[in-house]
């Protein structure tokens, strides 16, 4: 199945660019970058699922700090990166 993607010209040539640096077909390029947003996409929201439920669950088990501990320890930690 083909299937046509209009790209802005900067964006065409950038991909041009890029498969000529590699000394590859245009569409194969591009297809193999697609696959790689795809997959990247995929892990990036499995990993955010397990966030969140590690994020749940440990709120249920009654591990959490409230906001005033995590504000006030972030400003101690990064008060101490612009000092010097």
């Amino acid at each position: 199945m083909a299937i046509v993607v209009t790209l802005n010209p900067e964006l065409e040539a950038l991909l041009r660019d890029k498969a000529a640096r590699q000394g590859q077909d245009v569409g194969l390029v591009a297809s193999e970058l697609l696959a790689r947003v795809l997959e990247w996409e995929e892990q990036d929201s499995e990993e955010a699922i397990k966030g969140i439920q590690q994020g749940l669950d440990d709120f249920e088990a009654g591990r959490f700090r409230s906001f005033q501990e995590f504000a006030d320890e972030q400003r101690h930690k990064y008060s101490n990166c612009y000092e010097g």
